[in-house]
């Protein structure tokens, strides 16, 4: 039974994994259509892909763009801080600092937890957008070299 679990659960592993793989660009492969020798078709294949990053402003050996890492709000901690210290204030005009702090803390570090779940849904999108642009990109100028490469009698798949 247990290794039922395990085959199962590495083929689902596989099956996921092998789905992002195939979203992935693929570089179009040339093959010599009309008996081109090796020293020609990488003279080929490098004044094509020169004509394709001329052509479309992208050069496959370039980096993808840099995804955002950083956050920029103070998160639960800065917020229960921030909660506090007003909580503080609040308290001692009521009476009790000490239980307007707890409050102002607690509430605090909800609106950081909620603020920092939101910066990170927009930064997922960022991302996401950025990641779609960059394999667009990258199909152009696939496009722009497979036209170049066939052009010169080179069989693209």
């Amino acid at each position: 039974m247990r290794g039922i679990i395990v085959f199962a659960s590495l083929a689902i592993t596989a099956i996921v994994l092998g789905g992002q793989a195939a979203s992935a660009q693929q570089a179009p492969i040339a093959y010599p259509g009309a008996g081109q020798s090796i020293e020609q078709q990488a003279q080929d294949e490098a004044d094509c892909r020169n004509i394709a990053t001329q052509a479309t402003g992208v050069s496959p050996y370039s980096t993808p763009p840099e995804y955002y890492s950083g956050s920029s709000g103070p998160g639960m901690v800065g917020g229960a801080a921030r909660g506090a210290a007003v909580g503080a204030i609040g308290g001692a005009i009521g009476g009790d600092a000490g239980k307007g702090a707890a409050i102002g803390a607690a509430a605090g570090a909800t609106v950081g937890v909620v603020r920092r779940n939101r910066e990170r849904r927009q930064q997922a999108q960022t991302n996401q957008q950025a990641y779609n642009d960059y394999q667009a990109d990258l199909s152009k100028y696939n496009q722009s070299f497979a036209a170049c490469m066939s052009s010169r009698s080179y069989v693209m798949r």
